[in-house]
């Protein structure tokens, strides 16, 4: 169920109805044989395109095809929604930029990965020499040592 609205304004809709005393059966706003027009031309354009002939049946085609593609835009215009700002967001819809969905590059290749002729060697172990557990921290430990000491940023004496 529709419910039309209260307000005087928008209950006037602007619909030519025909000639005088010869009206058309079906009711269209001033705005739809505007967008009809555009469509047909556009519709006529591309059959011609694609390689119809302008005969009687691609013509009549041209005009349930246009019919159809007026209503559809149509009935997404309104006195609150004008056909400026929908072609608007169409436009800007179609053009904005879009999330790359496809890789770069081609084929993983090793022609680039430099190789060294000789293979690197462990570096010999002194078993032999053992720390002892009374040997001297080196400077950098006693840095480390002084680091745990610190209290809510507080240092204290050592």
């Amino acid at each position: 169920m529709r419910v039309r609205t209260d307000d005087e304004v928008y209950r006037v809709d602007a619909v030519w109805l025909g000639p005088p005393k010869a009206t058309f059966p079906w009711r269209a706003r001033y705005v739809a044989w505007g967008v009809g027009i555009v469509v047909f031309l556009l519709v006529t354009a591309v059959q011609r395109q694609i390689g119809f002939g302008f005969d009687f049946i691609n013509t009549g085609w041209g005009f349930v095809i246009t019919i159809a593609l007026t209503r559809f835009i149509t009935a997404r215009i309104s006195h609150e929604r004008p056909l400026s700002s929908v072609m608007t967001m169409w436009v800007r819809e179609l053009t904005a930029p879009r999330e790359k969905t496809s890789g770069q590059g081609g084929a993983a290749s090793a022609a680039r990965i430099r190789v060294n002729p000789q293979r690197p060697r462990r570096r010999p172990k002194n078993k032999g020499a053992k720390r002892s557990a009374t040997a001297t921290p080196t400077p950098h430990r006693r840095q480390s040592d002084r680091r745990k000491k610190e209290v809510r940023g507080v240092r204290t004496p050592a």
